[in-house]
């Protein structure tokens, strides 16, 4: 999915975030159970959701949470070196 228009205003479901940060839908709502990810809210504070009811997020709320959970993820495993004695 390319983005198009301002991040902090364009607003994604959640199989639409998926897509645009190539996981799966799942992966999403994990983010937000885990609070990496929190669903787009007005002025007021209301969250926002589509006519379907599903939750919206901003583009750069998406972008965020998986760059961080991406660096998170990305360890390093090293087989020990060998005991010299």
């Amino acid at each position: 999915m390319t983005l198009t228009g301002d991040p902090s205003t364009t607003l994604w479901t959640t199989q639409e975030a998926a897509n645009a940060a190539r996981v799966e839908a799942n992966t999403v709502r994990n983010w937000r159970y885990r609070r990496h990810l929190k669903q787009a809210r007005t002025d007021k504070g209301r969250p926002i959701s589509n006519a379907a009811g599903q939750p919206l997020y901003r583009a750069i709320d998406v972008i965020r949470a998986e760059t961080a959970t991406r660096d998170r993820d990305r360890r390093v495993y090293r087989v020990p070196a060998p005991a010299t004695h």
